[in-house]
């Protein structure tokens, strides 16, 4: 089993290199897809004018722009992420009350009692040591300062996962499930083990708010579309594709059409999607 500092350096090495280039490449279709859970998240995050405000995993800013916008020029953001390329989108924007950092957030030394508000839309989920990396954040907060993010519920609760995964395990072998707890997209599912870690880190009054709702894949366009996004990048299906033969590739690409064909609406291929908006305080 890898170490702490393996799996953070694993998680470095892939968002500065195929990740954050995944990222990128797909920003619009990403941004459009996942809208309806930003806004539900950052409503939950109450940000109000000349509030401090931290973004964790921010990505290439988009959430930071909105935070940005909530607490007004008396205000101010610190965006993080552990990718070069997305904080360099990310600064691309020169946004006047917001600044971007590249460092791990769960060793990031933020100084004590910075920020009003914590927040984070799906980058907690990828924390080694999750019980330090939120005890380094609690720390951060000032006193009674807010934590607010979402992170995704079990797999067998996003069919947006679930549908072509299991079409494509009927052509190629996934890969084995994580150990549970692992950092990645299922790491936060466990309501309990949330509930759990954020206790050990000081933090009180948590809160867990589940969210259904659906995602648009790629973000609109029809099942082709979906399909390659799916199967390019987003979501561990594209896990198995990475080392997978030419007619192997064909084969899972028809299997996840035929399998997405039921989800085409007016608005493009839509599967359900269930995720955990937490909130809590600091000490």
């Amino acid at each position: 089993m890898k170490n702490k500092q393996e799996l953070t350096a694993e998680q470095a090495e892939y968002w500065n290199g195929p990740g954050g280039k995944m990222w990128l490449g797909a920003y619009d279709r990403i941004q459009r897809g996942i809208a309806g859970f930003s806004d539900v998240v950052l409503a939950a995050a109450r940000a109000q004018p000349g509030e401090h405000v931290l973004d964790v995993g921010c990505g290439t800013g988009g959430t930071t722009a909105e935070l940005a916008k909530a607490v007004g020029e008396r205000g101010h953001v610190l965006g993080v992420d552990i990718s070069e390329p997305l904080i360099g989108a990310a600064r691309a924007q020169h946004l006047a009350n917001a600044t971007f950092e590249v460092g791990d957030a769960a060793t990031y030394s933020f100084g004590a009692n910075v920020f009003d508000l914590v927040f984070s839309r799906f980058g907690v989920m990828f924390f080694a040591d999750p019980v330090a990396a939120f005890t380094n954040l609690r720390r951060a907060l000032a006193p009674r300062g807010r934590l607010a993010f979402a992170c995704w519920q079990q797999l067998d609760r996003n069919p947006w996962m679930m549908v072509p995964m299991g079409a494509a395990a009927k052509h190629v072998p996934l890969p084995p499930p994580p150990p549970p707890g692992a950092p990645g997209p299922g790491s936060l599912a466990d309501p309990e083990r949330v509930a759990r870690i954020l206790d050990q880190a000081g933090f009180r009054d948590v809160s867990l708010e589940a969210l259904e709702t659906k995602v648009r894949v790629a973000g609109g366009g029809g099942v082709e579309a979906a399909t390659r996004f799916l199967l390019e990048g987003v979501g561990p299906t594209s896990q198995a594709m990475r080392e997978a033969s030419a007619s192997a590739m064909e084969a899972v690409t028809r299997a996840v059409q035929t399998a997405l064909e039921p989800y085409l609406t007016p608005r493009g291929v839509e599967l359900g999607a269930s995720v955990w908006i937490v909130t809590a305080r600091g000490a």
